[in-house]
């Protein structure tokens, strides 16, 4: 009886972790032989105690330096590896995935998952596409997974890109309201992965959306006068991090560490170079 147990328990668990890994290989390119990794017990927490003091990177093109002097990576959850990300996490790192929520490239993996019904105009990305985030039914599946790409990697965190499509010419009539619904599905969505939800600017929403996330991604606020509007987070002790494109540090970061925000400067490829601001 106990070796029946025993063998049953396998098969188990082996149907288990092949269910996992079709999962996870309608978005992983191959890349051969990957050490086994377990990914991170529980969401990335974020002391508000720490909120003003973290140091962080944002990288998605080039080769990945893990030496940076920073506390939070953000990452592109396919180009980086589970021995990156592990690499990392043994730093004591805190790392979040960049997810595109919203729209959709013609290379992106997992393309032929959405219906043509909800591929609209032609997106913020060179060659992408809206997405009509009013289709929850038909797009969150595929959604789901990406998020669990970021969970099989490593990643604590997710922050989700393109989630401002009402704000753009996307092909749909989407209005404020339809778009707040569809963040926080994506929010309540990241929560049942064991996942930390993040916004990427969205500045009309922020303030609606401070309870549903735990940290904000801005690009610019000092260039296009904005920063004010990312308080609802810093107010809740919730981290915002934030990049110039121009600018000196000399001169942006007086007002944005007076914020309370943990800002960076770099360049628009997002590659390994930054300069960062210094703590309060």
């Amino acid at each position: 009886m106990r070796i029946r147990l025993r063998r049953r328990a396998v098969r188990c668990r082996l149907r288990r972790d092949l269910s996992v890994g079709a999962a996870l290989l309608l978005l992983i390119p191959v890349y051969g032989c990957r050490v086994e990794f377990t990914p991170p017990g529980a969401p990335t927490p974020w002391p508000a105690g720490s909120a003003r003091h973290w140091q962080w990177q944002w990288q998605l093109t080039g080769r990945l330096d893990p030496d940076v002097d920073a506390d939070v990576f953000l990452l592109d959850p396919v180009r980086t590896t589970a021995e990156e990300t592990a690499e990392l996490r043994a730093r004591d790192r805190r790392l979040i995935c960049q997810v595109h929520v919203g729209s959709v490239l013609p290379t992106d993996p997992d393309v032929t998952r959405f219906p043509g019904t909800a591929i609209g105009a032609a997106g913020r990305r060179p060659q992408s596409h809206w997405l009509d985030v009013r289709q929850w039914d038909a797009i969150q599946p595929a959604l789901a997974d990406r998020f669990r790409l970021c969970r099989g990697k490593g990643f604590g965190a997710v922050a989700l890109a393109d989630a401002d499509g009402y704000l753009h010419r996307s092909g749909f009539p989407l209005d404020f309201d339809e778009q707040l619904r569809f963040n926080r599905r994506l929010a309540a969505l990241a929560r049942s992965l064991s996942l930390s939800p993040g916004l990427v600017n969205d500045v009309p929403q922020l303030a609606a959306l401070a309870p549903d996330f735990d940290f904000a991604v801005n690009e610019d606020c000092v260039r296009l006068n904005l920063c004010a509007k990312l308080l609802p987070f810093t107010d809740a002790g919730k981290p915002v991090f934030h990049v110039e494109y121009t600018g000196s540090t000399a001169d942006f970061c007086v007002t944005t560490v007076g914020y309370g925000f943990a800002s960076i400067r770099k360049q628009r490829t997002l590659d390994a170079w930054r300069l960062s601001c210094p703590l309060p």
